[in-house]
Parts: C-alpha cells; structure tokens; sequence
C-alpha cells in the first residue's frame, strides 16, 4: 500500500482528500502545517507529498526547497488556490514535480497523483547496497556475499531506513518513532539493541563498525 502525505490547513479539504484517497486504497498521512509536514515527510519517508503553497510556519514552497536540499527525492504535487501566481518554471527549480489548481475535481487529482507515482516508480531503486550486502526492497531480501541473511521484520524495517536515510545523524527518537511508529512503546534503548544486532551480523568488525556509526549525543549515522 503507497503512503500519501496531505499538508493542507484547511481542515475541510484536507479531510475530503484523506477520504478519496483512502477509498483508492492508499494509506494517508495528514499534516495540518507546514513545519508539522515538513518534519512527517522527513521521517516517514511518504510515496507522494501533496501540499498547499501557503500554509502557516512552514510555506509549500519552502517544504518543497529543503526537501530537495535534504537530497529526499520523494515526489511532491503542488496544491494551489485559482488566484496564485503560479510559475511552472519556479514549481520546478524548487522540486515540485507537478501542481493542481483549487478547487480541482476528484478524477483530475487522482490523474495527477497515478502519473507522477509511475514516473517515480519507474526510476525508484529496488536493491541497494553497502559492502558485502544486497537489500531488496521489493522482495525484503538481504543477503551477504550471495547468501541470504535472516533478519527479523524490526532488524530489516531499521535496516531500510538507514538505507533511505545516508549519511545523516538521526536521534534515537527519530529512528524510534519512524521504524516502530508513534503508536507502539518501545524505548529508546530497543534502537540501541536493534543496532547491535545489524553490526553483528553486517559488519566485518563490531568493534569497529564502518555502516551503523555511533554519533555521541546524537544517535546514529549509516554510511553506505
């Protein structure tokens, strides 16, 4: 099931939108501020942004701007009122990869979302790498010098994110909430133990790691 993030503050249309694409079977995601947004697709890690240009705390185009300076290449579709100023050149330069004028009908949005998700899908990398191993997004196999590693459904969740995420510091908290969610209690000492057991069993020297680096005070940073 792909993830849609919705950032609108306007409450009626934001909960219209979650509806309709619920119904299409997509799983939603609502933010109701730019920042709040902003901060869900960081961690998340969504199929498709849909986001308004004005929005409080954060505007959509400064989402869309530090998103691509993040070097996050999720697709964004552009929400914008009948009476913006709307350059097609500009929704370019800062990311966005398409854009829908309000008020929009529920075939053209839906149009709009399936196209730019098959663009991106076609693109979309399936296996990654990072020393000796193989991770297959798709399939959820890992394997190590050829042969196939066991990792629990927790052990590869993780394992995905640092992939998704290189070269990044990330708190416990961040990679807490994202891999197990807002809903589950894990603390954050389950981060710390998961990340033991992907040193143990990708790692050429545990006491050494070169992928599952600790930063002090930080957390985490995976370097491929």
């Amino acid at each position: 099931m792909q993830t849609i993030l919705v950032i609108d503050d306007d409450d009626s249309l934001r909960d219209t939108i979650q509806v309709m694409l619920e119904q299409e079977d997509y799983r939603v995601v609502a933010a109701a501020n730019g920042r709040e947004g902003y901060e869900r697709a960081l961690t998340l890690k969504p199929d498709l942004v849909l986001v308004d240009l004005r929005l409080p705390l954060m505007s959509g185009t400064e989402i869309c701007k530090r998103l691509r300076e993040d070097r996050i290449r999720i697709p964004i579709i552009v929400l914008s009122a009948l009476g913006d100023e709307v350059d097609k050149v500009l929704l370019l330069e800062i990311g966005a990869d398409d854009y829908v004028v309000k008020p929009f009908g529920r075939r053209e949005l839906l149009a709009r979302i399936r196209a730019v998700l098959r663009r991106s899908g076609s693109d979309a990398i399936k296996v990654m790498q990072f020393g000796d191993t193989e991770v297959d997004l798709e399939r959820r196999v890992v394997k190590r010098k050829a042969e196939e590693v066991k990792v629990t459904p927790a052990e590869y969740n993780l394992l995905a994110f640092f992939l998704q995420n290189p070269d990044r510091p990330l708190t416990r908290d961040v990679i807490l909430n994202s891999v197990w969610g807002y809903d589950s209690f894990p603390n954050t000492r389950t981060v710390d133990a998961h990340v033991v057991k992907l040193r143990q069993k990708f790692e050429a020297d545990t006491n050494v790691p070169r992928h599952f680096l600790t930063v002090h005070g930080v957390g985490y940073r995976f370097l491929p």
